[in-house]
């Protein structure tokens, strides 16, 4: 201990640390009672980025920048037990990210902390989201898979549908007019220069607006927010009721940081990094590529909304977003901050969390995809193990029917459930509808002999309900 103080008298005496440290962490921030855990989410967003930034340089040490030898490094990342470890906290870090910095946006909404003197902390740590999402957006790329491949040409097909400059975003994007070494090369520059640069400025932006003005106190219903006065009595608060940042307000900050970066790591070690698909393809345009899960919800939602809605979804979705970002601090920057008074706030983070719920569970579900990898149907759901039914069975596997049609709880769900098929429909209306296809499906005129068709009648006319028994009704002795 006696050669650690040394150390540090030494060091502080030529850079005069504690000096500079000392006010920042003796800073008086107001005495939150209720609501003083809300106020960890920044500090670990903050922990989550730069444990993303440590395990960012490692991978980028093994990471070869190269659209013929970037999918076979992160092959050999995975092979070593480090690398794999590393790159799972790399992972479960962006989840963590996405997660902490929404909540961390969610509570100063609901407080209404970007009302004045704040309104530019709250335009900083929007932009310090875009930047979050945008890092995320770019790493998943860097995988070099299939579906990392596919939804670059996805991003850069929805970008070419903005009026004027859609051609040259789309060209921007993949630095090129298709996907290849150039796509790869610049969203590696972005993910590991440009992004990380930007969000290094507006954080320090940020942090130096959070000791310029203050940490918000906790709100209370009746007491508006006038600027001609709110500096004055929020000094005066601090002079009565502030305490020491630290270690009376700092401590909950390094004690839920610490339990993120051990749950990062943790998840790492148990549950490992996402398993890389398939190598990039582009003679395979069939491929159905889903983004991780913070942009599933989004994916879901252009899947399911009708096709002539998608180019306004497309363009106004991220315009409205972006204009709601920047107008809440300008337009809403005086009065009520509790909650309770401004219930529209409430409302609309409420609608906000259902949508997403919503349209990610559906993104999970993928009623739009079919299942490719359905296995055939076990004999148990067919009734036999020969005969025309058997056949049709076989025919309905080897077609790819099951691949988007249910039947008894196995295959897909893109297409109508024909678990009861033989209940409504004839054989005569089968043939119908398997001859003339439908929107969603291909007619199979000519791909099917007469002994198949045959075959796969028989099978779906033999698809009935069960019919459950209905529990014997217990009487009661005497009556």
């Amino acid at each position: 201990m006696r050669i650690l103080k040394q150390l540090w008298h030494w060091l502080d005496d030529i850079t005069g640390i504690s000096k500079s440290l000392g006010p920042i962490l003796t800073h008086p921030v107001p005495r939150a009672r209720k609501t003083r855990w809300l106020y960890v989410f920044g500090s670990a967003t903050l922990a989550a980025f730069l444990v993303q930034v440590v395990t960012g340089i490692a991978l980028s040490s093994a990471y070869v920048t190269s659209s013929g030898q970037a999918y076979h490094s992160l092959q050999f990342i995975n092979s070593t037990t480090i690398g794999r470890i590393v790159r799972g906290i790399h992972y479960f870090g962006a989840s963590a990210m996405i997660i902490l910095i929404g909540l961390h946006t969610i509570r100063v909404y609901l407080m209404g902390s970007y009302k004045y003197p704040r309104q530019m902390n709250w335009l900083t740590g929007a932009g310090l989201l875009m930047f979050t999402l945008l890092m995320a957006f770019t790493g998943q790329l860097l995988r070099w898979d299939q579906i990392g491949f596919w939804t670059a040409v996805v991003a850069a097909e929805q970008a070419g549908r903005v009026p004027l400059i859609g051609n040259w975003l789309g060209h921007f994007i993949l630095a090129g007019n298709t996907a290849g070494g150039a796509t790869l090369s610049r969203f590696f520059s972005a993910h590991v220069f440009f992004i990380p640069a930007l969000i290094f400025t507006f954080l320090s932006v940020h942090l130096y607006l959070v000791l310029f003005n203050g940490i918000s106190e906790p709100p209370k219903a009746g007491r508006p927010v006038d600027p001609r006065t709110y500096r004055r009595w929020y000094h005066s608060l601090l002079e009565s009721e502030g305490i020491p940042f630290w270690p009376y307000a700092a401590w909950r900050d390094l004690f839920f940081g610490t339990i993120v970066v051990l749950a990062i790591f943790t998840l790492a070690v148990v549950a490992g990094p996402p398993e890389l698909g398939k190598p990039p393809d582009p003679t395979i345009v069939s491929a159905s590529p889903r983004p991780d899960w913070y942009f599933m919800w989004y994916f879901a939602l252009l899947s399911l909304i009708p096709k002539w809605t998608e180019n306004w979804v497309i363009l106004l979705g991220p315009l409205f977003f972006g204009l709601f970002l920047i107008l809440v601090p300008i337009l809403g920057g005086r009065g009520e901050r509790s909650p309770l008074r401004r219930p529209w706030s409430i409302l609309i983070i409420a609608s906000v969390i259902v949508i997403i719920a919503h349209y990610w569970a559906e993104g999970i579900r993928a009623p739009w995809s079919p299942r490719l990898e359905s296995p055939p149907l076990p004999a148990s759901v067919v009734g036999v193990t020969s005969g025309p039914v058997a056949d049709g069975a076989r025919v309905f596997y080897e077609k790819g029917c099951e691949y988007c049609h249910t039947v008894s709880g196995y295959g897909g769900i893109r297409g109508p459930n024909l678990s009861d098929a033989g209940d409504r429909l004839t054989p005569a209306q089968m043939a119908t509808r398997i001859f003339s296809g439908a929107e969603n499906m291909p007619s199979y005129r000519g791909e099917l002999t007469e002994e198949q068709l045959s075959s796969l009648l028989a099978f779906l006319s033999s698809r009935h309900l069960l019919q459950v028994p209905k529990p014997p009704v217990l009487k009661t002795p005497g009556k």
